[in-house]
């Protein structure tokens, strides 16, 4: 498999698992609650080892840009779906611009072979 191919899924699994972090994050309910608190640790250990094993390949600022801008733009849709939390029209745009400045790092930059 390419190594950047490769890269890219481990970060992928590594945004997955902080997504899921931090979801339990908000139900440990400030750590009290024993199992949502350990999911969380769990998860953000494996994220931040997944995340480790795509700086090997993908430069540290762009990765780091595109898992905290795909990760703020999905934990945004987890709560709203789960949480229930709502999302008004500045911070629609807002995580538009983020999704925006993702794909522009993805499709234009050259610090990364494509």
């Amino acid at each position: 498999m390419n190594p950047l191919l490769s890269a890219y899924a481990v970060l992928g699994v590594a945004i997955v698992l902080e997504i899921i972090g931090t979801t339990f994050l908000q139900k440990s309910e400030q750590f009290t609650r024993l199992m949502p608190t350990l999911v969380m640790a769990v998860c953000y250990l494996g994220a931040f080892y997944f995340l480790s094993l795509a700086l090997r390949v993908i430069p540290v600022g762009l990765a780091y840009a595109i898992w905290s801008g795909l990760g703020i733009v999905l934990i945004s849709l987890v709560g709203y779906v789960v949480f229930r939390q709502s999302l008004d029209l500045p911070a629609i745009i807002g995580l538009g611009l983020i999704i925006a400045g993702v794909v522009v790092i993805n499709v234009f930059s050259r610090s990364i072979s494509h």
